[in-house]
């Protein structure tokens, strides 16, 4: 099994909870999702672009442009840099925080990342 096919049922989860956040009118609730998927599916290219496009659609509803912005740079980067490895670990991937900066995990997807590993090789 590839990275993609390990990664999806986690990230796909957490894209239909924050879908259901942001219909719910719980737009911080529904971010928290998205910071969740980037944290867990950054190492395929496709569902880390998929999430940062998400996340570009949430700048756009919130009329949030520092958001908008912070994530054409990120899709941008997310498809070119993916494959090479270059990702700060537990990184949420908002344009609140650095590209590059490193953060902790929490243990819920500590133990995720954990099995997409074993799921992968």
């Amino acid at each position: 099994m590839n990275i993609r096919q390990a990664v999806k049922p986690y990230v796909v989860e957490r894209l239909h909870m924050a879908k259901s956040a942001f219909l719910n009118d719980q737009s911080k609730e529904g971010f928290r999702h998205l910071e969740n998927a980037h944290v867990l599916g950054q190492h395929s290219t496709y569902f880390h672009t998929r999430v940062h496009f998400e996340m570009l659609k949430y700048g756009f509803r919130q009329g949030d442009t520092n958001e908008v912005f912070g994530q054409i740079l990120r899709i941008i980067g997310a498809i070119t840099k993916t494959s090479l490895g270059l990702l700060p670990r537990g990184n949420t991937g908002g344009a609140n925080v650095s590209a590059f900066k490193s953060m902790p995990i929490s243990p819920e997807n500590l133990a995720i990342l954990d099995k997409i590993k074993h799921e992968s090789k």
